[in-house]
């Protein structure tokens, strides 16, 4: 379970750099599109952290599960999904939504790395 664990949790940092990544690429270009692997990289971040909360009972019972954490990781996660599917066929990215996604972004990396 140990290495299911780590696994998932690689996985959910590698698509979160993946999300930040494909986000930055857009700063200067000119008409901003939405990248189809930035809804890729979300789900699978979302799927690998529902994968790490199942299992962190398992792998670490001597800690407590931060819910409050997790319910707001998972709240962004999924207002970057809702935006992203809102705004991938448009043929233009507004500077705002792609800020709100950017900025959305970097508080998730932020809420992540505080304890």
């Amino acid at each position: 379970m140990r290495a299911i664990n780590t696994i998932a949790y690689v996985i959910h940092l590698l698509s979160i750099v993946g999300i930040l990544f494909l986000l930055l690429r857009e700063t200067k270009k000119s008409p901003r599109r939405l990248n189809p692997g930035v809804l890729h990289a979300t789900l699978t971040a979302l799927i690998a952290g529902l994968i790490m909360v199942g299992l962190h009972n398992s792998v670490k019972p001597e800690e407590t599960l931060n819910h409050t954490t997790i319910g707001i990781k998972f709240l962004v996660l999924l207002v970057i999904l809702g935006l992203g599917y809102k705004n991938l066929k448009k043929p233009e990215l507004t500077r705002n939504v792609w800020l709100l996604l950017l900025g959305l972004t970097i508080f998730n990396i932020v809420i992540a790395s505080a304890r």
